[in-house]
């Protein structure tokens, strides 16, 4: 095995986004590129050498390749130690798990997330630190400083690893365990679901659904949901990972998971249907006629964590990203916790995990999460909701309906304006963020501004600042609408527009949603002047 020092010179537009860095799937193949990103890393984080680390990724195309991309650049910087997914495959709650039992000090996932897959579609990689959470913002900026500055890459000269071989193997001075993907995650939710309590209801003829998308958490269904719990074969679909993820967009939402959501509002809906994306880490719950958005999802969990072995003696805290709704800030008001408003990002939670400030974290990007990993985890999200049925035995519907009654009603839905040009999508944040100073007191559509900022987050454990978070409109009628350039997408600009409205418990609970948010809807396409700025207020998705 020889080393090879390759010269390179620095390649534009390496800098992570949110998760880590997202382009086309030929991008990273083309040369020096991946390569490029993986020795920035390396020298960011002050050299591999000596270090262990946890590699895998959700399957999708290119993932085996750059696999064993990193594996011999690990090796040729020197790293003692990486363990790595059976076939690649690790799902990124998992890799998360992995980093922290086996007290690693970082990690690659390879993902674009809720992304499409396949050679034409979308990658992605991201390095997770030594708490099993993604790289906060001080360690991207050192990333894509190095992206700017390098020079060479090491890497060593060896035939490919076998990936499906379970076990030790070498290469180089550096030892590759290859393991069960499955096994230490199972264990782990073990410990934290009262397994019995829910095998119990599924002999008992409670019935489910979970669509793995062809994803990542396919493998983990079947030997969680259908083995370890006992419910009937065939609850699982969709259960393979496929390169493509079967030509479908990997993403738990009531558009790309058409099937699902049309089954659950049918006369012959299971009592529970749910999925999960690309990577593992988001997740979606839908009952018998009764679709739970993720913002009442995080409330609805933080209300009933207890109801869970792990969570028993209740929650340190509740954090939310802002564009999430206000739902769970009411949940950690009446019992008497702390809540906390993060920037758009997982990272953002990790100190506040890491400080034992929080339990439960959620976004509305269908992300939810506890203290037992550093990552969003879309299949604990759904054993939590199986835990709290079973000790309930209440439906989806009830369950949602009587927390509304007691908590109110936060209606909610987000618009998504993919390919913007980028440039119409920075004018419109520009001149919107010019009309803040003024905009508190403003009639808007017959509706009065109350508060309006672009967010900035200041952490309460760190003291660092991230500014330009989001533009917060808030309105007297306990509206809001928030705009946000989004940073998962690979080509243009994705405009997010989040909108929401306030019903307490004595008000209304039951109207549709884009009834309820009709005023703020058009509020925002005014303040905005959407229409003249990017041609158009048809979104591509309505979540």
């Amino acid at each position: 095995m020889r080393i090879e020092v390759r010269p390179t010179t620095p390649i534009e537009g390496q800098k992570p986004g949110t998760s880590g860095l997202r382009k086309k799937t030929r991008v990273f193949m083309e040369r020096n590129y991946l390569e490029n990103f993986i020795q920035a890393t390396f020298d960011a984080i002050g050299g591999a050498s000596g270090k262990r680390f946890v590699v895998g990724g959700d399957g999708r195309y290119f993932n085996k390749d750059a696999i064993q991309i990193i594996l011999k650049m690990a090796a040729a910087n020197g790293a003692a130690h990486v363990t790595v997914g059976q076939g690649g495959i690790l799902s990124t709650p998992a890799a998360s798990h992995l980093i922290r039992l086996g007290k690693a000090d970082g990690g690659f996932i390879l993902s674009a997330s809720h992304n499409p897959g396949g050679i034409d579609e979308d990658f992605g990689v991201k390095y997770n630190g030594q708490n099993g959470g993604p790289a906060p913002e001080g360690l991207t900026a050192k990333i894509f400083d190095a992206t700017l500055n390098i020079k060479e890459l090491k890497i060593v000269e060896s035939p490919d690893l076998d990936l499906e071989a379970l076990g030790e193997q070498s290469l180089g001075a550096m030892s590759v365990n290859v393991v069960d993907p499955v096994h230490s995650y199972q264990e782990l939710m073990e410990t934290l679901f009262d397994f019995d309590a829910i095998r119990a209801m599924f002999a008992s003829g409670f019935t489910m659904r979970f669509d793995a998308m062809h994803a990542v958490t396919g493998p983990y269904g079947h030997a969680i949901l259908e083995g370890a719990l006992g419910a009937p074969k065939g609850t699982v679909v969709n259960g393979v990972p496929l390169e493509d993820f079967g030509k479908g967009h990997p993403d738990p939402n009531p558009i790309w998971a058409k099937d699902l959501m049309d089954l659950m509002m049918s006369g012959d809906a299971p009592d529970i249907g749910a999925a999960s994306d690309g990577d593992g880490d988001r997740n979606m719950i839908v009952g018998k006629g009764a679709y739970v958005t993720p913002s009442d999802s995080l409330a609805v969990l933080a209300a009933n964590a207890h109801l869970a072995p792990a969570y028993a003696k209740g929650l340190a805290g509740i954090a939310r990203s802002m564009p999430t709704s206000g739902a769970s800030d009411r949940v950690a008001e009446k019992l008497g916790v702390g809540s906390y408003e993060t920037p758009t990002g997982w990272k953002f939670f990790g100190n506040l995990l890491d400080s034992g400030k929080v339990t439960l974290c959620g976004e509305e990007s269908a992300g939810t999460g506890s203290d037992h990993v550093r990552e969003k985890d879309g299949l604990w999200a759904i054993l939590l909701w199986l835990n709290i049925l079973a000790v309930r035995k209440q439906t989806v519907k009830e369950i949602v309906m009587d927390h509304w009654q007691t908590f109110g009603r936060d209606y909610y839905s987000r618009y998504d304006f993919e390919a913007v040009a980028s440039d119409r999508a920075d004018a419109l944040m520009g001149t919107l963020r010019a009309k803040l100073p003024d905009l508190a007191g403003q009639s808007v559509n017959g509706m009065i501004v109350k508060s309006a900022d672009d967010f900035s987050y200041n952490d309460p454990v760190d003291g660092s600042v991230s500014r330009n978070q989001g533009v917060r409109i808030s309105f007297e009628t306990g509206a809001r609408a928030v705009f946000r350039l989004s940073g998962t997408g690979t080509e243009g600009a994705t405009l997010r527009l989040y909108l929401e409205q306030y019903s307490g418990s004595d008000g209304a609970i039951d109207l549709d949603p884009q009834v309820a948010l009709e005023n703020v809807r058009n509020a925002a396409f005014d303040l905005s002047d959407m229409q003249s700025m990017i041609g158009r207020i048809e979104p591509d998705v309505i979540t």
